[in-house]
């Protein structure tokens, strides 16, 4: 039984070195393709401007649902986009079920008295959830382009001037834009999170467009063309992850996506635990519902091998979190009831270096986003700490969306709550009356389970320090003190809710 825990643990070691290898890659990827690529868009952005062709009809999607506090500093940011007005028409597919529609419907009558052409879309079901307002919203759109962006986001006015001219490119059927941030510095949790962010949309989305691999539509901040859109088979709700989907059925059916590293637009970070780790299942659960439905394709397409290697690893990589609870499930038993012959010294230092090296890539990956992205990124770094035990702590509540999804077991789309917070003492518009703890998700009792994991994690450590194995030590105690952080921050929440509850 021991040898086949043995196995188990280093196999799990083994598929988390693969993942952690893969952001060395990815890192090498963006580096070597940043400065010809960022002049390329630029000399694609010259040469539409000098070439005074028409610009495209395009239509402004904003699927929002119960967004009372971030809907009209939307509004008002997509109506004063910097594009000729008789080739601009929004659609605000609100599902909302609360005094958001009423909010929605004052701004949008004012700003078409203004002459913008902006229709107010209500459905009478919530079917299909985002996907399925988006799909419905697209039977009327009169665009050729169709921008979406979700309630939490404020996109500057050159957003379309930037983003149309990528379009002149044969076969680009998507150009996804970078994400910001509002309320970065809110906490210590939401800077980490930026960092997070800041990683994958400062090397790994530059890396995959800039290899030539497969990559992904982050649901907002993007153009599709309305016929790449159509070709894919349209937005589709069997997932929770509707815009991967989507994503990689256009690039399938012969699409590419353009990736726009140079166009920031600010969104908010969910700034309470509950909310980012609900935000995180459902990317987690989506990922894998979607890779179960396009991998076997992806496999068989007459891609490069390294093209569907790298499509695996990304539509995979929420396994991580299974692996990870895995490796701090077993450190333990494995050192107690191993009795077999000593790993021969050669074997051991291999897989101690894998073990090393894959631990350090996601590290080198936000140092090398960070110094591209932001002048004060060693203070940026700072938060670096932060994120590697958020990463840890949120396994547990991942593992088992993963699980979920593996099984077959169906969610519904759960969005995450805003609360119109920025960094700045001045909001862009001041929220409307009312309290944002209304829109607050319920923490679950899987923070019970963390903080047993985190007592389990210390007792490992115990026992590997005592035996004088340096090597485990380091991750074991990540993985005590990131189930620890996760587990206070969602207990702390929780208490907080019940006595605000039992006020009420």
């Amino acid at each position: 039984m021991i040898e086949l825990l043995f196995g188990v643990y280093w196999l799990a070691v083994l598929g988390l070195f693969a993942y952690g290898a893969n952001c060395y890659v990815l890192a090498f990827a963006h580096r070597r393709g940043r400065a010809s690529n960022l002049a390329r868009l630029a000399r694609l952005r010259a040469e539409y401007a000098a070439s005074g062709d028409e610009l495209p009809a395009v239509t402004v999607q904003l699927p929002i649902y119960n967004e009372r506090f971030v809907v009209e500093r939307l509004l008002r940011a997509v109506a004063a986009f910097d594009y000729p007005r008789d080739r601009l028409d929004v659609q605000v597919l609100d599902d909302s079920t609360d005094d958001t529609s009423g909010i929605t419907a004052r701004v949008v009558a004012e700003l078409a008295a203004d002459g913008l052409d902006i229709r107010h879309v209500r459905r009478p079901h919530r079917s299909g959830y985002k996907a399925g307002a988006l799909r419905d919203g697209l039977a009327t759109a009169r665009g050729e382009l169709i921008a979406i962006f979700d309630a939490d986001f404020v996109p500057q006015p050159e957003f379309l001037r930037e983003t149309v001219p990528l379009f002149s490119q044969e076969r680009v059927g998507l150009v996804q834009a970078r994400w910001g941030h509002l309320n970065r510095d809110h906490s210590a949790l939401t800077r980490a999170q930026a960092l997070a962010i800041d990683g994958h949309f400062g090397v790994e989305q530059s890396g995959r467009c800039w290899a030539g691999w497969l990559l992904n539509f982050n649901g907002t901040a993007g153009v599709w063309r309305r016929r790449a859109i159509e070709e894919a088979g349209g937005w589709q709700a069997d997932t929770l992850t509707e815009d991967l989907d989507l994503s990689y059925r256009a690039q399938l059916a012969g699409w590419r996506i353009e990736y726009a590293f140079d166009v920031e637009v600010p969104a908010e970070i969910p700034a309470d635990i509950a909310a980012f780790k609900s935000q995180q299942r459902r990317w987690a659960k989506g990922s894998i519902q979607t890779a179960r439905k396009l991998l076997p394709r992806v496999l068989a397409a007459p891609l490069p091998w390294t093209t569907r290697v790298q499509a695996v690893l990304h539509l995979t990589h929420y396994l991580v979190h299974p692996l990870m609870l895995t490796v701090a499930a077993l450190a333990a038993p494995v050192l107690l009831g191993w009795q077999g012959a000593p790993i021969p010294r050669p074997v051991f230092w291999t897989l101690a270096a894998l073990l090393v090296i894959g631990t350090a890539g996601p590290s080198t990956l936000y140092v090398t986003s960070q110094r591209a992205l932001r002048c004060d990124w060693k203070r940026r770094l700072a938060s670096l700490p932060l994120l590697m035990l958020l990463g840890t702590g949120i396994a547990v509540s991942n593992a088992r969306a993963v699980f979920e999804a593996l099984l077959g077991v169906k969610s519904g789309f759960v969005r995450t709550p805003k609360a119109s917070l920025t960094d700045s003492s001045a909001a862009i518009i001041a929220p409307p009356p009312g309290d944002a703890r209304a829109y607050r998700l319920n923490g679950d009792l899987v923070f019970a389970f963390e903080a047993l994991l985190a007592l389990y994690s210390a007792w490992g450590l115990s026992i590997y320090l005592e035996r004088g194995r340096w090597l485990i030590g380091p991750f074991l105690a990540l993985y005590a003190l990131g189930f620890a952080w996760v587990a206070l921050l969602s207990l702390r929440e929780h208490l907080r809710e019940r006595v605000r509850r039992r006020l009420a």
